[in-house]
């Protein structure tokens, strides 16, 4: 059975595009009364992006903290907070910010609409109804969350995402002025995200010509950036694209080792998910030579340090914790190493490659 796949249906790429939203949300506005919640990340709140919003009266706007890794608990509160703001649903959500903002505003508008805590929904198809409209404007590249059907979260017990077709964004808006002020060492981490992307969907069993080409492109826009000489304006153009056609990759296929991994270390650590990827991929070189080998030239070539020694003083309970989160996620082994990858990734190996990082 081939993959159904739901991508976004409507975007809008180019410099100055931001200016439009209002524009765009407008013809999503039903009736007087009618409100827009804008999630947008509290970094932004005394910075000139905040004047830009198109509030109109009666719409909320909530400043969220992505200091941690998005939890399914802080997905609740939020809905709780627009449930008590009206008794009346809101016309859309529009999230502003990185992944993990965008993440937070996919799952908000998915659990407006569903029963239950955003942890009943951490899985595979596991969404009944369909979200409220939601809007996603990024603010960092390489997550690929604009175009994705998932939303990571950390929940009680695992951190998992909430795949559905009821998670993608229905409109985004790619501003590449938006990226202006993130320093060099976030920017690495976070487009580093969609260079694994790539690396994880071209190598593994899942790969098919649609993936691979968007897999392919990623990733060379990622090395024009960090390998070749380009100002930062177009570099930041490039990143932008880099991200969407990421997310594109592993929509239509899967990641792999490195993403198994590093949910393992975030749950535990609260390592940002581009860190985490980066502290796991740097020991991956016996799964994907050749991208580990570039991806180490380019740390060094961009003088990026990665923290080190992160599990040095875990205890054996704390490894059979990540142990369990990095095995639980099958179908990303599955994609990595096939499917007798149970006998390949034993506990014994993936704490040993644990004990590395």
């Amino acid at each position: 059975m081939h993959k159904n796949l739901r991508v976004v249906p409507r975007f809008v790429y180019g410099r100055g595009s931001f200016s439009q939203l209002d524009e765009i949300l407008s013809g999503q506005r039903t009736e007087s009364g009618s409100f827009f919640v804008y999630l947008v990340d509290d970094v932004h709140e005394h910075r000139p992006l905040a004047g830009r919003l198109p509030l109109h009266a009666g719409d909320l706007l909530i400043w969220v903290n992505v200091d941690h890794e998005p939890k399914t608990v802080y997905v609740d509160e939020l809905t709780e907070r627009i449930r008590q703001y009206s008794n009346r649903q809101p016309d859309g959500i529009i999230g502003l910010g990185g992944g993990s903002t965008l993440d937070l505003t996919k799952a908000v508008a998915v659990l407006l609409t569903n029963p239950g805590s955003a942890a009943d929904y951490q899985g595979w198809d596991l969404v009944k109804y369909p979200a409220v409209y939601k809007a996603g404007i990024p603010t960092l590249s390489g997550t690929g969350a604009e175009v994705s059907r998932t939303t990571v979260l950390t929940g009680p017990t695992r951190k998992l995402g909430i795949n559905s077709d009821f998670t993608p964004f229905d409109q985004i808006v790619l501003d590449p002025d938006l990226l202006d002020g993130v320093s060099d060492e976030q920017r690495f981490f976070t487009a580093m995200d969609c260079y694994i992307h790539g690396a994880e969907s071209i190598n593994g069993t899942f790969i098919n010509e649609f993936a691979q080409a968007y897999a392919e492109k990623s990733m060379d826009l990622c090395r024009t950036v960090f390998l070749g000489e380009i100002d930062r304006d177009l570099a930041d153009e490039k990143l932008m694209v880099a991200s969407y056609f990421g997310g594109l990759s592993i929509g239509y296929s899967q990641v792999g080792v490195c993403h198994a991994l590093s949910y393992g270390l975030s749950f535990l650590l609260g390592t940002h998910h581009g860190v985490g990827n980066c502290v796991v991929f740097d020991q991956l070189g016996e799964f994907y030579p050749k991208e580990v080998d570039e991806f180490r030239r380019m740390m060094e070539a961009n003088r990026i340090e990665l923290p080190r020694g992160l599990c040095r003083d875990l205890s054996d309970t704390d490894f059979d914790t990540m142990i369990d989160v990095a095995l639980s996620l099958a179908p990303l082994w599955e994609n990595a190493l096939g499917p007798d990858w149970k006998s390949i990734m034993t506990r014994e190996r993936a704490a040993a490659l644990y004990r590395r990082m």
